[in-house]
This record gives structure tokens, C-alpha cells and sequence, in this order.
């Protein structure tokens, strides 16, 4: 299992727990929006098995619009202050390079940036001074207009060239190999089927020589998966059970961390993956 320095040490996948202290949020509606039930949320995820709290400030979710940089400051900062004086690892999920540097200060130990550097320019230079792991995530666009970029012709092959360009970018600005953490960013730019088939890949992703987190935790492609019989979705908080699966097989297959937004079963199906490939030798 591949190390990345500030983190806990394991022979299993990490699992990262979210926290979004947002009203808007694809997958829980705003319920952690509340200062104190976001500081909460985070001790309970920890209880539950979560190596690393996820705390992000802006909603991803298809169609959404960006918040103002104040607000995401005053939204993560005094969540994640207290996480950390708790002794939590605390990620930070972020596109701005003014809120990794006040996370990073407030005791933030990893950058989540969903847009691999592409969405603020000094994001690479601000993490490259913290020396904190930089999650460089494969993205082609901003959630309003996402979906109009899902076009492939072998989505492996180019979301896997695509981080590699973005590797060689942030690397050129002064981000060192061993912060490098990346993600294929399933659901963004892409459909259903370009996600399956990223998690089919991610044997040939890990080629290129860095840790994988995959977040796959209630995505649409999950809840269309699970659809009715009449072809509704299954609702997100109820696709929980499928992610499950996609963890086990995550770890399975290698991945670095696991980015799940119910984390007990979850740390379970990591345990269980790998118990699974010891036996193997």
C-alpha cells in the first residue's frame, strides 16, 4: 500500500468521511450545514472508523453555483480548527487557494481540489508550501456545464493522460511527487457508463505511480443503477448499499483512500478487502 506522508499509516484503503457544511449538498441536504452539528458530524464519522474528514464548503453537485470566497471561509475554517484541536485528520475540499492556505493554518493535513489546480491558478504553489498531500482530481469544467464535457471516445485511456498533464503541471510548480494523491472524479464530466468503466480501470490508473482516492459514495450512476422498475432513480441516501460494494471492490483493486459519506459499513468492507488480499500472499 502506497504511504503519503501526515497520514495514517495502514496495509487497507483509507476511508474519508464527509462533512458538508453546505445547504446543498447532493447527498444530505444541508444537514451538517449548522456550524456545531458539522463539528458533530465529523467526531461521529471518526467514532465510526473514518481515518480522514473531508470538510468542504461549496457544493459540486451537477448544475451548482459557486459561493462566494468569504462564505466557504467562514463555512470550513472554524469546523475544520475544531476537528483538528481534537486530533481528527482533516482534509479540506476545496478549489480556492486562499481557502487551502487558511485550512492548512486552521490544521488541515491533505488539499481535496476537485479541479486538479484548473480552477484557481495558485492552488499548486499554495499546497506546494504547506508540503500537505494535494488531491489532483481529473475535471473538465465547472459543475454548470460538467455534463456537456462527458464525451470520450476511451474515457480510461484520456481521464488517465488528462491527470497525467495535470501531474506534470503541478510538479512544474513546485508540488512534490510525494504529495501527489490523484482521482478519476467519477460523476464529473462524465455519464454512467464512462463511470463504470473508469472503475473497471483503475488497475491501469494506479499505473500511473500515485495513490488513488475514489469517491463513488451516492453518485447518481449508483441510483440510476438501482432504478425502479418504472426507471426512477433510487433516492441517494438509499444507493448506500451499492457503494458498499464499489469499496470493496475499490480496495480490492487497489485504491489509496475511499471518500464515503457513511462511514461504518464502509471501514468494514475495506477491512474485509483487505483481509481478503493478504490471504492471497
Amino acid at each position: 500500500m502506497m504511504r503519503v506522508p501526515g497520514l495514517p499509516a495502514e496495509d487497507r484503503c483509507l476511508v474519508m468521511g464527509v462533512v458538508n457544511v453546505t445547504p446543498d449538498s447532493f447527498s444530505d441536504g444541508g444537514l451538517w450545514f449548522d456550524e456545531a452539528a458539522a463539528i458533530r458530524h465529523g467526531l461521529e464519522l471518526v467514532a465510526e472508523g473514518a481515518d480522514i474528514v473531508d470538510v468542504g464548503g461549496e457544493s459540486t453537485r451537477p448544475g451548482a453555483a459557486r459561493v462566494a470566497l468569504d462564505e466557504e471561509l467562514a463555512r470550513v475554517v472554524p469546523v475544520i480548527r475544531a476537528l483538528a484541536g481534537e486530533g481528527v485528520a482533516v482534509s479540506v475540499d476545496t478549489m480556492r487557494a486562499e481557502v487551502a492556505k487558511a485550512a492548512v493554518e486552521a490544521g488541515a493535513r491533505l488539499v481535496n481540489d476537485v479541479s486538479g489546480g484548473l480552477a484557481d491558478p495558485d492552488m499548486p504553489q499554495v499546497v506546494a508550501a504547506t508540503g500537505v498531500p494535494y488531491v489532483v482530481m481529473h475535471w473538465r469544467g465547472h459543475s454548470h456545464d460538467m455534463d456537456n464535457r462527458a464525451v470520450y471516445e476511451d474515457v480510461v485511456t484520456e481521464v488517465g493522460e488528462e491527470l497525467a498533464k495535470r501531474v506534470d503541471y503541478v510538479l512544474a510548480e513546485g508540488v512534490s511527487a510525494e504529495q501527489v494523491v490523484l482521482d478519476p472524479g467519477l460523476g464529473f464530466a462524465k455519464n454512467a457508463e464512462h463511470n463504470w468503466a473508469v472503475l473497471a480501470g483503475i488497475e491501469r490508473l494506479a499505473e500511473l505511480g500515485f495513490p488513488l482516492l475514489v469517491g463513488a459514495s451516492r453518485k447518481r450512476f449508483l441510483g440510476r443503477l438501482l432504478a425502479d422498475a418504472d426507471g426512477t432513480p433510487r433516492p441517494f441516501s438509499r444507493s448506500d448499499h451499492a457503494t458498499l460494494a464499489v469499496t470493496a471492490l475499490a480496495a480490492r483493486a487497489g485504491a489509496w483512500c475511499v471518500r464515503v459519506h457513511e462511514v461504518g459499513p464502509n471501514a468494514d468492507a475495506v477491512r474485509v478487502a483487505a483481509a481478503w488480499k493478504r490471504a492471497e500472499g
